[in-house]
């Protein structure tokens, strides 16, 4: 028997997640231990935990993925509670014959996506100059049939008994980057300004919206190297195929 842990509680745009660390841990932490306890006492052989890459912090040098030996850095709690779950988890195994795999994944995109990635979707479809054209970043993405394609691997295969792994397209892509092959999905047009990044800066935080310049400006990259060394795993699907299943399932209205 085995169980897929996926269910958390994760932030909505209006709140600040910082104020809410107590509900996060007790659905995150307290909610998951609680969980994987019953699963061990009922004889649970394996436990997949869906982690996030938000342990390791929001950001990373230039060329300089993370791996999965990457100190913990949460910045928000969300973050924190994920982390701390992961450590539970972790002891549960060292006490129990039940086997723990971690996936930590980077933002997940696919039919029916919402929030940050719904709404540049259809700023994209609009046809209307988005100002993102200056910027030269990279981030790790991973699309929805990927993960779960990777979840599948990580159900049988004896070499991720007590691993944690890192998950992605294997393509890392720049803002303008996905913003065009969003518009080649959607089959629009893209028309990008080369608006300096510092002036979105300075736009974001008079706005205060750093966290979203954050995302659409900053790296924040991934090395999977361990997941197709150990497991043997390549993304089923391109990066391409995942942003057409998403655009063309998505409400685009």
């Amino acid at each position: 028997r085995i169980i897929i842990h996926t269910a958390a509680r994760v932030p909505s745009i209006s709140e600040r997640s910082e104020s809410l660390l107590d509900e996060f841990r007790r659905t995150n932490v307290a909610g998951t231990l609680n969980l994987a306890r019953q699963a061990a006492d009922a004889g649970v052989r394996r436990f997949i935990f869906m982690s996030s890459v938000k342990v390791h912090g929001e950001k990373t040098a230039p060329r300089h993925p993370l791996t999965e030996d990457a100190d913990y850095a949460p910045q928000d709690a969300y973050a924190i509670s994920k982390m701390e779950a992961e450590q539970g988890l972790r002891l549960i195994a060292t006490e129990t014959a039940m086997e723990v795999v971690i996936i930590r994944a980077p933002l997940v995109y696919g039919p029916g996506v919402r929030a940050n990635f719904m709404t540049l979707i259809r700023a994209t479809a609009s046809g209307l100059p988005l100002p993102l054209g200056a910027i030269r970043n990279s981030r790790s993405l991973i699309a929805l049939d990927n993960l779960v394609d990777f979840i599948a691997v990580c159900l049988e295969h004896p070499s991720a008994a007590n691993q944690t792994f890192l998950v992605s397209d294997g393509e890392d892509l720049s803002t303008p980057d996905l913003i065009r092959r969003i518009g080649s999905a959607v089959g629009r047009p893209v028309r990008l300004l080369p608006v300096p990044v510092a002036l979105l800066r300075l736009g974001a935080m008079g706005l205060g919206k750093q966290d979203i310049f954050q995302r659409l400006c900053g790296n924040l990259q991934v090395d999977i190297t361990k997941a197709r060394q150990l497991l043997g795993w390549t993304p089923p699907i391109t990066v391409d195929e995942g942003l057409h299943r998403a655009a063309g399932k998505t409400s685009l209205g």
